[in-house]
């Protein structure tokens, strides 16, 4: 009974965090303390979780499935990088 409990508050913890870094962030962008671009590329790999997901329809392959994505990403974005600046584009 007690873990149940514990398991509870610690989840509204964590919901309540999540609100306030969403409301901050909301704050800081309308302040003009940080960019929006930052922002949406932060947002991407949630968007990318919440498309493989509706595909997949379980949580550990929507996981899976977002990390070689976004690996693949980060992979496509370096070789572009590369040559970017071998070639001095």
């Amino acid at each position: 009974m007690y873990s149940a409990i514990g398991i509870g508050l610690a989840m509204g913890l964590i919901v309540i965090g999540v609100i306030a870094m969403i409301f901050s962030g909301i704050r800081s962008v309308r302040s003009g303390k940080q960019d929006l671009k930052k922002i949406i590329s932060f947002i991407v790999p949630f968007a990318v979780f919440g498309v493989s997901y509706g595909i997949a329809g379980d949580v550990a392959d929507a996981g899976i499935a977002t990390m070689l994505f976004m690996l693949a990403v980060m992979a496509l974005s370096m070789l572009a990088t590369g040559f970017k600046s071998t070639f001095n584009f």
